[in-house]
């Protein structure tokens, strides 16, 4: 046998096997790969988020009936279109449906456009009073919003907006939440030597936001859209105590079918299902650009 051929069966019978992961990272993972355990857990909370959802779809289509049955039905049954149509026939839908979009469409272009400048301007520009500013703006935050109700509820009448979309937009047009959002994303995530930069090469204060501080706050805009978004749809009291009942949005007109003595709950889930729908529309559409951008913040250097 040759030394080429001695050597080779050598380190033939000499290579390790290479062994399977431990009991115990299997179950609990390591730095780099989940275990069981993990997967377990967010299966676990998927089922208990998703269920309410798939709750509300199968009891709407079905009877009331369904709710006084010994064990909850887990199918949907056929009686869908009927209770969806009593929804159309009992509230102002496609109205409502059409408030509501305008609505939490104008409010989070608004938020997210003020709470980028004023997050950029707090965290990046140097004027007198700039920490006492931004700690009144948070301080905001700690008042509780049914306390501004009363008063927000007299100046909406003394203007004569009351029964009005306007009512419920403009009160809105920036949150605190949102400017301390992104001056906080922004303080870290834009070095100074940056901006300094783009100002050694003639550019002033609009074309350096809109060259160097708005492409890095683009993550964060993605990820504040989809909370005030989500908190326009959402949004219940106010709008029921300021928009009339031929004029709601659609959380308001969905209360309107249980106002009546008999509450048909089958039709009343039908209606919170419809509402819904549009919000798991923007998520799907939305979902990918936004762990994109997630993403895209998560990486430096």
């Amino acid at each position: 046998m040759s030394i080429l051929e001695k050597n080779t069966a050598g380190n033939k019978t000499s290579a390790p096997s290479r062994p399977g992961r431990p009991f115990r990272q299997r179950i609990f993972g390591n730095g780099l790969k989940p275990g069981y355990l993990t997967y377990g857990l967010l299966l676990a909370f998927f089922l208990g988020s998703a269920y309410p959802l798939w709750w509300s779809v199968v009891v709407g289509s079905r009877t009331n009936e369904a709710l006084g049955l010994d064990w909850p039905p887990l199918l949907p049954g056929g009686n869908f279109w009927t209770n969806v149509g009593e929804v159309f026939d009992t509230i102002p839908f496609w109205t409502a449906l059409g408030n509501s979009i305008l609505i939490s469409t104008i409010i989070t272009v608004s938020v997210v456009t003020f709470s980028t400048l004023a997050g950029y301007a707090f965290a990046k520009l140097k004027f007198r009073g700039n920490g006492v500013l931004m700690v009144a703006v948070v301080a905001t935050m700690a008042i509780p919003t049914q306390l501004g109700i009363i008063p927000l509820f007299m100046v909406m009448r003394t203007f004569g907006w009351t029964g009005e979309i306007g009512a419920v937009i403009i009160p809105t047009l920036v949150t605190a939440f949102g400017v301390f959002f992104m001056r906080q994303y922004l303080v870290d995530v834009i070095p100074d030597e940056l901006i300094e930069s783009a100002r050694m090469d003639g550019a002033n204060m609009i074309r350096t936001f809109w060259h160097v501080a708005l492409p890095a706050a683009k993550p964060a805009m993605a990820i504040l859209s989809l909370f005030t978004f989500m908190m326009a749809w959402t949004d219940f009291l106010w709008p029921l105590l300021v928009l009339n009942a031929d004029n709601p949005t659609l959380q308001t007109a969905l209360s309107q079918l249980q106002s009546s003595r008999y509450v048909d709950y089958s039709v009343v889930l039908t209606g919170a299902a419809l509402a819904t729908i549009p919000l798991l529309v923007l998520f799907v559409l939305a979902g990918k650009q936004l762990i994109s951008g997630i993403m895209q913040g998560a990486v430096k250097g």
